[in-house]
């Protein structure tokens, strides 16, 4: 991990099958890169269920109200919670939803973000401009490929921890 380029902006999501290395992009949208790294300092993924994962789309992740599998996990009410933190105004950019790049997951009001995100699993340019993009995985997305599948899965995969890799 030494050869980071930024530490105090790489978050570090550890799976079941291996560490997830992602660059947040602080430059492009800073309020929701600094809302990760508040909510993964306060240990508030950990342990957090992927409630929506579908295939040749995206795995969901992050209600951290409803969806801790260690702390009152409901698979019914998993995606419908945030943080106790107020929303995050978008942050759009002419970043495209590629591969590998980290979305802010809202409701229709554009301006709802609050602890949801997204991986996609492969390009999906049709989110372009309708949701923040706010990092890009650059190392694990082989593990992110394996994260179950369904809406919510059946047997769910958690993000057993998420770290900034600054205090590593």
């Amino acid at each position: 991990m030494t050869d980071l380029k930024d530490p105090e902006n790489t978050i570090i999501i550890t799976l079941k099958d291996g560490p997830v290395v992602i660059e947040l992009l602080p430059a492009v949208a800073p309020k929701h890169s600094e809302r990760m790294k508040e909510l993964a300092r306060a240990g508030a993924y950990d342990n957090v269920a992927f409630h929506r994962v579908i295939e040749g789309f995206m795995a969901q992740t992050g209600d951290v109200e409803n969806a801790n599998m260690e702390k009152g996990y409901n698979a019914r009410r998993a995606g419908t919670g945030g943080s106790s933190l107020p929303d995050l105004p978008a942050e759009f950019s002419k970043l495209p939803h590629d591969r590998g790049t980290l979305g802010a997951a809202r409701s229709q009001n554009p301006n709802s973000a609050n602890s949801q995100f997204f991986i996609n699993f492969k390009d999906n340019h049709f989110l372009n401009g309708q949701y923040t993009v706010y990092g890009r995985v650059i190392s694990g997305m082989e593990h992110v490929d394996k994260i179950a599948r369904g809406e919510p899965p059946v047997n769910p995969d958690r993000m057993i921890s998420v770290r900034v890799a600054a205090d590593v």
